[in-house]
């Protein structure tokens, strides 16, 4: 496994940064970018459990939200998947990269916030992500700085 990073400097206070990455309606919008109608299951509480799935068929991933730090810093592990309404945590196939981490950073300074992602990743998805996650990056820098 591989960790790989993205950063963006946004010209918006990092609480609406943080605002857009995880509020109901708002995360949807940029993790569109990923995949039409995604959305999240989850309390938003460091040690809960998080279903990150598309709208249509509610497949996606099992995750845990490892730490939470308010409009500073959110880390995941991924634990599994879930498809047709099961979750697998223990298949060979989920084994290839469960415990993978997934970590967000916001720093502001003079009102710029700069966002970090970096996730572990396999082989098989890194062109994926090498090409979806700039694009999420652009549509969370333009919803913060016109504050949608």
């Amino acid at each position: 496994m591989e960790r790989i990073h993205f950063t963006v400097n946004i010209n918006a206070p990092k609480e609406t940064v943080w605002a857009i990455l995880w509020t109901k309606g708002k995360y949807e919008a940029w993790t569109a970018a990923f995949a039409e109608g995604s959305t999240t299951i989850t309390d938003w509480q460091e040690g809960s459990k998080v279903l990150f799935v598309d709208g249509a068929s509610g497949n996606g991933m099992v995750s845990r939200i490892e730490e939470k730090r308010e409009n500073e810093y959110m880390s995941f592990t991924h634990l599994g998947e879930i498809k047709d309404g099961v979750e697998d945590t223990t298949s060979e196939k989920v084994k290839a990269w469960n415990g993978s981490k997934e970590n967000y950073t916001l720093t502001e300074n003079n009102n710029v916030t700069t966002l970090d992602v970096e996730m572990d990743i396999t082989a098989e998805y890194k062109d994926y992500f090498l090409t979806t996650w700039p694009k999420a990056m652009e549509i969370i820098k333009i919803m913060a700085e016109q504050n949608v």
